[in-house]
């Protein structure tokens, strides 16, 4: 299943937010605190709880610097995954969006296919606020 997020201009270069983005503990401010819970990070990796009780890993997975960050599912997650941060630098700002591709049955895909997409979507609005924020 493939899924990608609407794209976002943020007010950064895409050296400055692949910066942001590497570093998996930057993750925390791109969720929707409301609906996660039990975060952990390091540099490289992050874990936490989404409603429901499924425990979501990201494990960072190499870098095309400066427009491609990959990371893919960690141990603990419910099926295999990997998330594609695509950046493409527009002059002073980066537009950029997430891919997903995740190995689910159609039966979970039904179930998982709406909030993920919803989730995405989140995160680019949440990194443009991030940045927009920090340039106002």
């Amino acid at each position: 299943m493939k899924i990608n997020s609407d794209k976002a201009i943020v007010s950064a270069s895409s050296e400055t937010i692949l910066e942001f983005l590497s570093n998996a503990e930057n993750l925390i401010h791109l969720l929707p605190q409301d609906k996660i819970s039990d975060w952990k990070a390091t540099n490289e990796e992050c874990s936490f709880k989404v409603q429901g009780g499924i425990v979501i890993t990201l494990v960072e997975n190499g870098m095309e610097a400066p427009i491609k960050l990959f990371l893919k599912s960690g141990e603990k997650s419910p099926f295999p995954f990997t998330l594609t941060i695509h950046l493409d630098q527009k002059d002073l700002a980066t537009e950029g969006y997430i891919e997903f591709d995740g190995e689910v049955n159609m039966f979970l895909k039904m179930m998982v296919e709406k909030p993920l997409t919803a989730l995405f979507n989140h995160m680019t609005r949440e990194l443009q606020n991030w940045f927009g924020d920090k340039n106002a």
